[in-house]
């Protein structure tokens, strides 16, 4: 099974306009960390993904979903 977490977080940053640098900074992590997740070369940590859905604005369930 294929996650969809990084695609998912690279729609919603485009969608709000946002950097992978402003994202980075607004999850204290770095912009190479947002990049790996992004081409699904890594994951977001465990307790990053509450403030990841909360800083788009939604449920964690959609964080995941395969059809954003």
């Amino acid at each position: 099974m294929e996650l969809q977490i990084g695609s998912n977080i690279r729609k919603l940053r485009i969608q709000r306009s946002m950097t992978q640098r402003e994202v980075a900074n607004t999850l204290c992590v770095t912009v190479q960390a947002v990049s790996k997740w992004e081409q699904g070369r890594s994951y977001p940590d465990l307790p990053l993904l509450l403030p990841i859905a909360n800083m788009f604005s939604v449920t964690l369930d959609e964080l995941f979903s395969k059809q954003m």
